[in-house]
């Protein structure tokens, strides 16, 4: 497994695979036109999207977005965010999304961000799992509700 910088043919396989990890773990349900925006992220520029693959093969991706003005949780130029981590599904247990985490924070520090946040829903025990493992907290200041009945919780890590 290499993780890399997605080219840009594969952009549309990211985001399709972005939708099928969420839908599989039903993480669509609150909000399902949230599916549009998840499948669009990073395809206009705005942050690194970085996959994950076996041969030709995509098993996993995530983004990092720089803060800008229409940032969801960092609030300043030193901070950024980790955004769609996703594995498909029949890749999972196989330490994808640590491999994608790492590389992201990795890029991360390369780009001078000195806090790295996420959001993430309560259902992704498993993604939460490898964000504490790798070094972040829970951070309740950052929790926030996108549409009425889903809030998400704050993670963060200061680099």
């Amino acid at each position: 497994m290499v993780v890399r910088d997605a080219l840009p043919h594969e952009m549309d396989a990211a985001g399709a695979l972005r939708v099928a990890a969420y839908q599989a773990d039903r993480l669509l349900d609150a909000n399902p036109s949230y599916a549009g925006a998840l499948r669009a992220l990073g395809t206009d520029g705005a942050g690194e999207v970085l996959v994950a693959v076996d041969g030709d093969r995509l098993l996993g991706t995530v983004m990092l977005e720089t803060w800008h003005a229409g940032s969801e949780v960092a609030k300043g130029p030193q901070e950024a965010e980790i955004r769609a981590l996703a594995v498909a599904p029949e890749a999972r247990g196989r330490g994808v999304g640590t491999a994608l985490v790492r590389a992201v924070v990795e890029r991360a520090v390369l780009r001078g961000v000195r806090a790295l946040l996420l959001s993430s829903q309560p259902a992704m025990a498993g993604a939460q799992r490898i964000y504490l493992a790798e070094g972040f907290t829970r951070r309740p200041e950052l929790d926030w509700a996108p549409v009425p009945g889903l809030t998400l919780l704050g993670f963060g890590r200061d680099l």
